[in-house]
């Protein structure tokens, strides 16, 4: 086997990459352990860190060749039970670990090393950092498998409508309702039980675990920065002058949806937007149509109009209409937006799915 594929070699090889991170002068020792010492309660090897005087950090070992969501509670639980001495703490080492699997370790105050060069371990006595950056994909998953994302128009199209509306589903039910093909939506919910966001019932339909864990998921791999071809633009009168025009137009065949800090407000506001995000399927007759002024790259003047045409129609599916007549993206949607957008974007996402979380009954159907 190579070193990546089996479990003495991660250990062995998890070991070198600490090295290479460690201050001069210290040094780490790793041990696997048999099947004679292992024991039920422990894990696949021991790792001490020394340093020049002498003070040692142990760490308890869990080696995955493949480290799954679903992994994570019952290795959690090892670890705890194992590590009852104040000076000996967890520690996991993988192949690949994901960036968001990375997160829920650190959530869950465990350190970890992959092969690519992710790292992040501490320790308490002596006072220890050690972190680094790898691959944010897996090198190692072979051809034909499903990737770890949920990029792309399948992906945002089943994510709308799992969290907007209550399963449990058959996969049949969400083929239909998210237009989606069957392939597709069986590798995006393959993908969503790895990650513990779907879980299968015992009639074996779907059914989300967590709405919001979902939307912040999501929002890793959707932006509207990065899926829409988006354009700066001025409405000299400002955004009220401009959601005044929006709320005027009756053009039944152009499509147009308002979301961010603009559309949160319906449900929850935030602060005064800054900038109107809009959703149009036709920039230049959007501009024309609510004479908006292109920014001038020359000058120090400042957008106050962003708008996006999107790769895919999904975020024109469920509109609604604002108090004031303009039409704004679905209450999932917008959320996405602004937990992926920039500034104070997030948390203006954050208190959007507090309020979501409250009037549950409002928008989830």
């Amino acid at each position: 086997m190579s070193a990546t594929t089996s479990e003495r070699g991660i250990l062995r090889q998890g070991t070198e990459l600490l090295r290479g991170l460690l201050p001069e002068g210290w040094e780490a020792r790793s041990e696997a352990f048999t099947d004679r010492n292992r024991g039920e309660e422990r894990g696949d090897g021991s790792l001490r860190l020394v340093s020049p005087d002498g003070d040692e950090i142990g760490f308890l070992v869990e080696v995955k060749r493949v480290l799954n969501r679903r992994d994570l509670g019952a290795l959690a639980r090892r670890l705890e039970g194992s590590t009852a001495d104040a000076l000996t703490q967890g520690l996991v080492m993988a192949r690949y670990i994901s960036p968001p699997l990375q997160e829920s370790l650190r959530e869950l105050k465990l350190s970890y090393v992959d092969m690519t060069g992710n790292v992040m371990v501490t320790a308490r006595q002596p006072a220890l950092v050690l972190r680094d950056r790898g691959s944010s994909r897996d090198p190692f998953r072979g051809p034909g498998r499903p990737r770890a994302t949920l990029k792309g128009e399948p992906a945002a199209s089943l994510v709308r409508v799992l969290v907007r509306e209550k399963g449990p589903w058959s996969a049949r039910e969400l083929v239909a309702r998210s237009r989606v093909s069957v392939g597709a939506t069986y590798r995006v919910l393959e993908y969503l039980q790895e990650e513990e966001l779907v879980v299968r019932t015992a009639d074996r339909r779907f059914e989300i675990t967590d709405w919001p864990r979902l939307l912040r998921r999501w929002s890793r791999d959707y932006s509207f920065v990065d899926n829409t071809q988006t354009y700066q633009f001025v409405d000299p009168r400002g955004v009220s002058s401009l959601l005044k025009k929006l709320a005027k137009e009756n053009d039944p065949g152009f499509r147009y949806a308002v979301t961010g800090s603009v559309a949160a407000a319906e449900w929850a506001p935030y602060a005064p937007a800054r900038a109107a995000f809009i959703y149009t399927e036709n920039v230049d007759e959007a501009a024309t149509k609510w004479r908006l002024h292109p920014v001038d790259t020359n000058t120090a003047e400042a957008a106050n109009v962003i708008l996006g045409e999107p790769e895919y129609s999904v975020v024109f599916d469920d509109t609604a209409q604002a108090d004031a007549g303009y039409t704004i993206a679905a209450i999932e949607q917008v959320a996405v937006d602004l937990l992926s957008g920039p500034g104070r974007n997030p948390s203006e996402g954050e208190e959007l799915i507090g309020w979501m979380r409250e009037n549950e009954s409002a928008w989830r159907r």
